[in-house]
């Protein structure tokens, strides 16, 4: 039966995904934000204690950080009431009080023409399959063997031969009485503007079927045996079944592969997803013949939630992987992302395959790179940033790059990851260069340091540093004036451990809140005298994240910009501290040089921001330059007279 349009869409939007799933768990109220529609509760997919489920009735799914399970309120009942697709529908529509739409005649012929059309590809695929016996397919056996296929691979692919003939095809399946329009509508021969009698499509060619998720032949894809053919590999064109742009060849037991728990991979080709399916490597799709699109990267999302993309190792593969890149970059989320399988030069994972076995495979695989790291290749390889300009030139094109990621969240994490890519990155081109070699030449720290060096004060204090205090406080007042920002943050929350007591307290109670928007008087007494205690402070007062308690898209790029200089300082710290333990082992000169780059690094976490930083009131030039200036003056050496 079909559905009307809108029907489904009219069905979600009636009934919360949460009130399904409520049946069959138990809600963590902790985490859960019942107001906007966010549950969390442990997964019913897999046996866990803690809350990794996670269930959203403004988009209408159910996701588990767990297993990866993830879908709708329809798949949820079908995987756990073992239910079919319709028998779903009726049970959410009783639920909705819908009633289902009376079948609609011209969808029900539609659908049939259709059952009809992937007969005929059915039987074109037999016929293929037998002509690969053919004395005439010897050539064609001849290259599957050489390519390491043997019958139980041929078989399990269903791969075939259509003969180097005009109405080869088209005389079996005309004989087997199958119309003449069914035969062009399907794709399998062309019929001349003229009208003379039409003929077959695919001549003198290998060919691998394709079947969509449900396992239904749509197409075909044909590698040619003659080296002069116009194009080595020709797929099915346009037709009611087949869309090239919505469809992966081996998505069906791909799909089967990733419920079990396997990596998805995406390679580029047919003989690639066949040798990684023969080498254990199941899960494995493959485009048709064209650059991923967004429906299908979107379909491989449904199969994955983190695929590997299998890169042929030369420039075309490269920029293939660019463009994917740019693809996903508004499509990302904390859900769903990728990773970037660098193949060695002009090698494709069939050739990685041949030459090393499946171990140097999953190799590669193991060592696959997140997006991120492909994007910053991408947009330092072959430059250099010796100059100013330059420098903001690459700001400005990873800026562009990082505005496109519409989660906001995640932006900030591409931000923070990118500032450190660029940090390392840029720091051995101040360095001045050989005069003969052009190389970087560094500065070597020298040895033995001076008793006096060790005794003063600079090595021996551990004190609380005044600006990462009021930083702290200024987190801590953002959440209190904005607590429906506390649980996005709450990642950054549990990571920012407090330096000052009463912080920490105050941390830890909104961490532990019941209530997910808490307020100052929810909070246990000590916390919320010290909450009081903070918001009451001069510098927070006239904060604009604190006075504009409205404004909450303010509010959260201030949070954004203070975790990450706060993380991005107490790394500064550590190094700090590195350093005075290490003066047994260095001199004056070694501490000065070892605590100049700690002092550019926390310059660079301060000024070198890849997005506008928000005006929060305080001296920030002061902040950054405090511990240049006791660099500069070097005041711990102690001068011979």
């Amino acid at each position: 039966m079909s559905l009307p349009p809108g029907f489904l869409e009219e069905l979600r939007n009636r009934v919360p995904i949460s009130s399904v799933v409520g049946r069959k768990v138990t809600w963590d109220m902790r985490k859960s934000n019942q107001a906007k529609g966010d549950f969390w509760a442990p997964c019913p997919f897999h046996q866990e204690k803690s809350a990794s489920f996670h269930v959203d009735d403004r988009k209408g799914f159910y996701y588990c950080f767990g297993c990866h399970a993830k879908g709708d309120a329809l798949s949820f009942l079908r995987e756990t009431e073992n239910m079919g697709f319709m028998e779903a529908v009726e049970t959410l529509a009783r639920q909705a009080g819908m009633t289902m739409p009376a079948p609609d005649p011209r969808a029900a012929e539609k659908s049939d023409r259709l059952g009809e059309l992937a007969e005929v590809m059915d039987a074109a695929a037999r016929f293929f399959r037998m002509q690969l016996n053919t004395s005439a397919a010897a050539p064609a056996r001849d290259y599957l063997r050489g390519r390491g296929l043997d019958g139980a691979t041929l078989d399990r692919f269903e791969i075939g031969f259509a003969p180097d003939q005009r109405h080869s095809l088209w005389a079996h399946l005309t004989g087997a009485g199958i119309s003449a329009d069914k035969i062009v509508e399907a794709g399998l021969a062309i019929a001349p503007d003229d009208g003379s009698a039409p003929y077959d499509r695919f001549r003198g060619r290998i060919m691998f079927p394709i079947r969509n998720t449900r396992g239904r032949c749509i197409a075909f894809g044909g590698r040619a045996m003659d080296p002069k053919a116009r194009a080595k590999y020709l797929n099915s064109p346009e037709t009611p079944l087949f869309d090239k742009g919505r469809s992966l060849y081996n998505a069906g037991p791909a799909r089967t592969a990733c419920a079990k728990g396997g990596p998805l991979l995406v390679a580029e080709g047919y003989m690639d997803v066949i040798a990684l399916v023969t080498a254990g490597f199941e899960a494995a799709v493959a485009p048709l013949g064209t650059a991923i699109t967004e429906d299908q990267l979107r379909m491989i999302w449904r199969l994955s939630p983190e695929p590997v993309i299998a890169l042929d190792g030369d420039s075309a593969g490269l920029r293939a992987g660019y463009r994917l890149m740019d693809l996903a970059l508004p499509l990302l989320s904390a859900e769903q992302s990728l990773r970037f399988c660098l193949l060695p030069d002009k090698m494709d994972p069939d050739d990685v395959l041949r030459a090393g076995g499946a171990g140097a495979m999953r190799k590669l695989i193991d060592g696959a790179v997140p997006l991120v790291q492909l994007l910053w290749q991408r947009e330092t390889e072959n430059q250099v940033f010796d100059s100013p300009e330059r420098r903001a030139a690459l700001d400005k094109r990873l800026r562009r790059a990082l505005e496109k990621i519409a989660d906001q969240n995640l932006r900030g994490h591409y931000a923070e990851e990118i500032r450190r890519l660029r940090t390392d990155f840029l720091r051995p081109a101040a360095q001045p260069r050989s005069p003969r070699t052009g190389a970087r030449r560094f500065e070597q720290p020298p040895a033995n340091a001076l008793p006096s060096t060790r005794a003063t004060r600079l090595a021996a204090t551990d004190s609380l540093d005044a600006a990462e205090r009021m930083r702290e406080e200024i987190i801590l007042a953002i959440l209190l004036t904005h607590p429906g920002l506390l649980r996005p943050f709450m990642a950054e929350l549990e990571r920012a451990e407090m330096r000052d007591t009463g912080h920490e307290t105050l941390r830890l109670a909104l961490l532990n809140a019941p209530d997910p928007q808490p307020s100052p008087d929810s909070l246990p007494p000590d916390a919320a005298e010290h909450a009081r205690r903070v918001l009451a402070l001069g510098h927070i007062r006239i904060a604009p994240p604190v006075r504009h308690s409205t404004d909450t898209d303010l509010a959260r790029r201030c949070l954004e910009e203070e975790f990450a200089k706060l993380f991005a300082r107490r790394g500064v710290a550590l190094e700090l501290r590195e350093a005075t333990e290490d003066l047994g082992d260095l001199a004056d000169e070694g501490l000065t040089w070892r605590l100049r780059q700690a002092a550019e690094r926390r310059n660079n976490s301060e000024r070198s921001r890849l997005s506008d930083s928000a005006d929060l009131g305080e001296d920030r030039t002061a902040l950054s330059n405090a511990l240049q200036q006791m660099i500069e003056s070097e005041v711990w050496i102690k001068r011979k007279k």
